[in-house]
């Protein structure tokens, strides 16, 4: 599995692990998004500790799910960025969207 989530008292904890690329992002995009509408979280927070590779569809995966936070008034935070990844999402500007760690 590509993401793996732990909910506890309306957090939502998702890692998602190996490569974020177009092949593996509507799977990725689809199981991150199916767990924010179960658990209906106020606060998010998404481990990319164990992503070897990411390419421009990990930005597609968390402005998407940083945007169903916000339609319900939840909250966002990315952490465990991998060199790699936060090259990625810095050049896109995604950090000064969502709170990085």
């Amino acid at each position: 599995m590509a993401v793996i989530c732990k909910a506890k008292d309306r957090t939502l904890y998702a890692a998602i692990d190996g490569e974020v690329d177009h092949h593996r992002a509507r799977q990725i995009m689809g199981e991150l998004v199916r767990q924010i509408d179960v658990t209906m979280p106020r606060q998010l927070t998404v481990d990319l500790g164990g992503v070897n590779f990411m390419d421009s569809s990990g930005i597609a995966i968390l402005l998407r799910a940083n945007r169903r936070m916000g339609e319900l008034e939840g909250s966002m935070e990315v952490v465990h960025v991998p060199e790699q990844a936060g090259k990625v999402l810095r050049a896109a500007g995604v950090d000064r969207l969502i709170k990085f760690e």
